[in-house]
């Protein structure tokens, strides 16, 4: 492409260098991922630069989703510019995979040769479980047991709506308008109402919780009570503020997407991760580049390479013309 561009300049009688090759300079000639960092690529213009990256792992609530819970257009067009210049695009999120499919399904970016579908990568439910090659699973981890009975009694007592992550499934044992927003905003399936703690238990495997109350009730009662209930037997996390995640010791996205990379044959240096939650700490940490938004979590932007713009002023397509070419 370098020599049919040259010929064209040559003829139009142009003596400085083209895009690509100016492109290619500010690769080489200074730092791989900040040279230029107020340099924002044209939306259409990636096809005349290299990309820096082989892959982009981006977080879904917070990030790639505003705060409607969808996708820009703007946003949309930047991962379909990117994916057709070679960079493939993998989702790491606290979701289940069909809430990502559901959510990019909304901007055209779900199916076949789009960004998800049943046979992409990515990591889900905070790393716990993780789909490779053809979105074959190759790792699952459960929650015990004996936390998910005493997080489900509690919900019972208090009135709080608990919801347990199966796989592709959520349950819970009551009713609830913050259950149902979990569906209708947040794109997750709906939750399947079990009629006693016991039979829920018995009826599935469970990766994560989550407890639905105001960022209040989770900053001064659930995540207080709940870090300390757990012990060394569970760990607490949050992605949003209104809402506790209660996920088996040691896990965290990082560690999947580690896991994902071993098994896909890449390294570290060879991705761009953004995001924005407490969450997505160890995966910002764990990328040649790690880029949190504006809108993040403290937790997040003190680990992150780059603050990035918010997810309401289309974050990560403004990083991907920025950084990943």
């Amino acid at each position: 492409m370098e020599k049919e561009e040259e010929r064209i300049l040559r003829n139009l009688g142009w003596k400085g260098k083209g895009l690509i090759m100016s492109a290619y300079d500010a690769e080489t000639n200074g730092h791989p991922h900040m040279d230029n960092p107020d340099d924002r690529k044209k939306e259409g213009s990636l096809r005349f630069y290299k990309p820096k990256f082989s892959y982009i792992f981006c977080d879904m609530d917070g990030t790639l989703l505003n705060s409607n819970s969808q996708i820009t257009s703007t946003t949309a067009k930047a991962l379909r510019e990117a994916s057709s210049r070679g960079v493939k695009v993998v989702i790491a999120t606290g979701k289940t995979r069909p809430a990502v499919i559901s959510a990019l399904k909304m901007a055209d970016l779900s199916g076949k040769d789009a960004i998800i579908s049943e046979f992409s990568p990515g990591v889900f439910l905070q790393g716990l479980l993780v789909y490779g090659r053809q979105g074959r699973e190759i790792f699952r981890r459960n929650l015990d047991p004996n936390v998910c009975r005493e997080a489900f009694l509690y919900s019972l007592e208090h009135k709080i709506p608990l919801i347990a992550f199966s796989e592709d499934r959520c349950l819970t044992l009551f009713d609830h308008p913050l259950v149902d927003s979990l569906h209708t905003v947040y794109h997750e399936p709906k939750a399947e109402v079990i009629p006693s703690v016991e039979l829920l238990l018995a009826s599935v495997d469970i990766q994560k919780l989550i407890f639905l109350d105001t960022t209040e009730g989770v900053a001064n009662t659930l995540r207080p009570y709940w870090a300390g209930a757990t012990r060394d037997r569970a760990t607490v996390v949050q992605a949003v503020p209104d809402m506790l995640e209660i996920v088996p010791p040691g896990s965290s996205k990082g560690s999947g997407v580690t896991m994902l990379l071993d098994h896909l044959g890449v390294t570290a240096k060879e991705i761009m991760a953004i995001g924005d939650g407490e969450n997505d700490v160890e995966m910002l940490e764990l990328a040649s580049l790690g880029i949190a938004l504006s809108n993040g979590s403290e937790k997040a932007k003190a680990v992150a390479d780059v603050i990035g713009a918010s997810n309401d002023e289309d974050g990560v397509a403004d990083a991907i013309y920025r950084y990943a070419f």
